[in-house]
């Protein structure tokens, strides 16, 4: 039986990548600050799920997790996400300061964190896949700076377990619906503008990057690392 660590696991994105690994009959255990939200993943998904209440910018929690749950073959890196939602605009040179920070903190340094605590105990063909975003390569502030920084810090990482036979990889989303990402803060014009920059012509689904991350953590996908692959419809390509 694998062990999977998702982090940021009780909602959206990180749910369904817990629950699609449960299913497969994997023992999972879920990361994020939110009991409540935990605990309600935990008892809907069907399969073994524990959670762990943690920070994940806390390099002594962080140094916690990783002792309790040992091995671990699959590490997702999901925790994240805008966190200029959650504030106004800033008026001083302080509040850029604390904005940006922010941002990095929760989408960079948890995955760093995270990523470093448990590699010494991650064995031969395990994997590493972290969430970035579209943002990464259209911009967005803070939060798009940080998503590039995890796909630069990405490639930096596969170079140095690949001889372990470990895998990093980036899975970027473009919009995806049925998350708390926008904090149902988004207009019905803004969605469909989201939706006609696709060539599918459609929002992505958590269910969609669940599967490309359980893809990349399987057998066929040994000789895959250090890259971002992009899952968002046909907004933004690449080559």
């Amino acid at each position: 039986m694998r062990t999977v660590v998702v982090t940021g696991g009780g909602t959206g994105i990180g749910r369904e990548v817990a629950a699609q690994f449960a299913a497969e009959g994997c023992d999972v255990v879920i990361t994020g600050r939110r009991d409540d939200v935990l605990q309600k993943a935990v008892t809907e998904i069907d399969g073994s799920v524990r959670a762990v209440v943690m920070d994940g910018t806390d390099p002594e929690q962080t140094a916690e997790v990783a002792r309790g749950v040992g091995a671990v073959d699959v590490l997702v890196n999901n925790a994240g996400g805008n966190t200029d939602f959650d504030r106004g605009e800033p008026r001083t040179l302080a509040d850029v300061a604390d904005a940006w920070r922010r941002n990095l903190d929760s989408n960079l340094i948890t995955a760093v964190l995270m990523t470093t605590a448990l590699l010494p105990a991650m064995p031969t063909g395990s994997a590493v896949i972290t969430i970035g975003s579209i943002a990464a390569d259209k911009g967005a502030g803070s939060y798009g700076a940080a998503k590039a920084a995890v796909a630069s810090w990405n490639v930096d990482l596969a170079r140095q377990i690949g001889d372990r036979g470990i895998t990093a990889n980036v899975v970027s989303p473009g919009y995806i619906a049925d998350t708390e990402f926008f904090r149902d803060k988004l207009t019905d014009d803004r969605k469909n503008s989201l939706i006609d920059a696709t060539m599918t012509q459609r929002a992505g689904a958590p269910s969609d990057i669940a599967a490309t991350v359980r893809f990349l953590a399987s057998p066929g996908a040994r000789q895959i690392t250090g890259q971002t692959i992009a899952v968002n419809g046909g907004e933004w390509t690449t080559r």
